[in-house]
């Protein structure tokens, strides 16, 4: 698919990952409507880049949100041929800790968010690409999800995030199949660590301790890489199914 003629859908497209992957996107030529919570942001993003961005208030845990962001998306631009889901968020707690056993309620908005979110808007967004008048090979549309090297590697305090990002990989396959028939695409990406406005505030030595433990290159991933493997991803026709390690060779401790 040529990013030129794409419209696409980007969950967290306000910051991090998620706002890398727009601008790489609209610097191919593409147009994208970006979904997140940060209003803020997320309208300042979309005014620094021009009238091919839209910026839309969602909550992607919300089937009338994304309904609405959907609906804004098709009026602006008459299509959606991309999704990215990088809406999401990271927790910090043991399966059984010193304060007692796993908070179940934090358990279930690390799913809600990061699973049942991603779900609610690639299927929706698989709806209206499934209208799309088919291009080459039968194409109508791509999907880019984002997993997790901890899906693999998952380190202690990870129980909820790591649970996520291993069903983001573990529903790849299937949807592939599902949307076959559509001639809809689904990869997912697995970041190792990247340099998050997360870590903005947590000092040089650890980012350095982070960055020595990537096999190579000795840094942590930039949102840049992210972005255009994503960008990639929506270029290359015969990428389906697939779930790409972007790690630097990372496998966590």
């Amino acid at each position: 698919m040529k990013l030129s003629d794409t419209v696409a859908v980007i969950t967290g497209g306000a910051s991090g990952l998620g706002e890398a992957t727009v601008r790489s996107f609209v610097a191919g030529g593409a147009r994208v409507a970006i979904f997140d919570m940060n209003a803020e942001r997320g309208e300042k993003v979309a005014a620094e880049l021009g009238g091919g961005v839209l910026f839309h208030k969602t909550d992607v845990t919300r089937e009338e949100d994304v309904a609405a962001g959907i609906a804004a998306a098709m009026k602006a631009f008459g299509k959606i041929t991309a999704n990215v889901n990088c809406a999401g968020i990271g927790v910090a707690a043991k399966t059984l800790g010193k304060e007692g056993p796993h908070e179940l309620a934090l358990f279930k908005k690390t799913i809600d968010i990061n699973l049942t979110g991603t779900f609610n808007t690639f299927r929706l967004c698989a709806a209206e690409m499934a209208k799309n008048e088919p291009g080459e090979d039968g194409e109508r549309g791509v999907i880019v999800n984002t997993a997790s090297v901890a899906a693999f590697d998952g380190q202690k305090g990870q129980v909820a995030y790591s649970a996520t990002k291993g069903a983001i990989v573990g529903m790849t396959l299937p949807v592939a199949r599902d949307l076959a028939y559509y001639g809809i695409r689904i990869c997912a990406i697995a970041p190792g660590i990247f340099y998050t406005p997360l870590f903005e505030g947590l000092g040089e030595d650890v980012v350095n301790s982070l960055s020595a433990q990537v096999t190579f290159p000795k840094r942590l991933g930039k949102p840049s890489e992210y972005g255009d493997m994503a960008r990639m991803i929506v270029e290359s026709p015969y990428m389906n199914g697939e779930t790409i390690r972007l790690d630097g060779a990372i496998r966590l401790p």
